[in-house]
């Protein structure tokens, strides 16, 4: 049984597989890892914050390593944001301080895998678990009104172990993607994306059954993800519950 206290664990353990995968995933992209946090460098997006961003375990470690983040963003010109636990005011308190707004309050969202069943056959024809990383992230520029090719940018290789890359086609032609990111016995949710036209037809539910009945097949106990509003729904449809609403805490270049 999912419990709120571990499963805001699990969701920021997620965010720390993320942050691997994107300090990886482009030319000169790097990892900052302490102890209790862990960051991604994305020179080649300066401009997504998603992207440039640090999860914590612990305020002290946050508080320890912020001045170093802070220069080793500066000297890329970032936007980056920090992602704050539910109710930790003090470190909302600390970033405000130093320059930083709140930008958004995704939900935790996660469900066991317990029973988790595979979608028809008939229900997504074309799909993959085994696509390319270089088309998801123009998959998520066409999806997300930002005007940019920015995770075109960021997201160009596969770094390491652990990611799966699904996919699913229309007539040949990559429509939508997700990441499933394995960690201990739990697989993070990222990257999910529908390009505008082919939304309205299943295709991140379908894609997201069959990427969590393969989880369960790899002995995966639990998945987790954080939710915008507008993906609410669908994973709510999926099986995953709230847990509580993390904090985006963005400094934009130059503040």
């Amino acid at each position: 049984m999912l419990e709120n206290g571990p499963v805001i664990e699990r969701v920021v353990d997620g965010l720390f597989a993320f942050y691997a995968v994107c300090g990886g995933a482009s030319e000169g992209a790097r990892i900052v890892r302490r102890d209790g946090l862990c960051a991604a460098v994305v020179p080649a997006a300066p401009e997504r914050a998603v992207a440039n961003g640090v999860a914590y375990r612990s305020r002290a470690a946050l508080e320890a390593a912020y001045d170093e983040l802070a220069e080793a963003y500066g000297e890329i010109g970032a936007n980056w944001t920090v992602w704050v636990w539910p109710d930790d005011d003090p470190s909302a308190g600390f970033l405000a301080e130093r320059g930083h707004v709140l930008d958004a309050q995704p939900v935790a969202m996660a469900r066991d895998l317990d029973g988790v069943e595979r979608p028809p056959a008939d229900a997504l024809p074309e799909w993959t678990a085994e696509g390319d990383m270089a088309v998801v992230g123009p998959l998520n520029d066409r999806a997300y009104p930002f005007g940019t090719d920015s995770f075109t940018r960021a997201l160009r290789n596969l770094p390491g172990d652990g990611v799966h890359v699904y996919v699913a086609s229309d007539g040949g032609e990559p429509v939508g993607c997700l990441l499933m990111t394995d960690h201990d016995d739990n697989s993070d949710v990222e990257c999910v994306a529908v390009v505008p036209e082919a939304r309205g037809r299943g295709i991140s539910g379908h894609l997201l059954g069959h990427a969590l009945a393969d989880a369960a097949e790899r002995d995966i106990r639990t998945s987790t993800l954080v939710s915008t509003a507008l993906g609410y729904p669908v994973y709510e449809r999926a099986g995953y519950r709230s847990f509580g609403q993390l904090q985006m805490w963005q400094r934009n270049r130059g503040a």
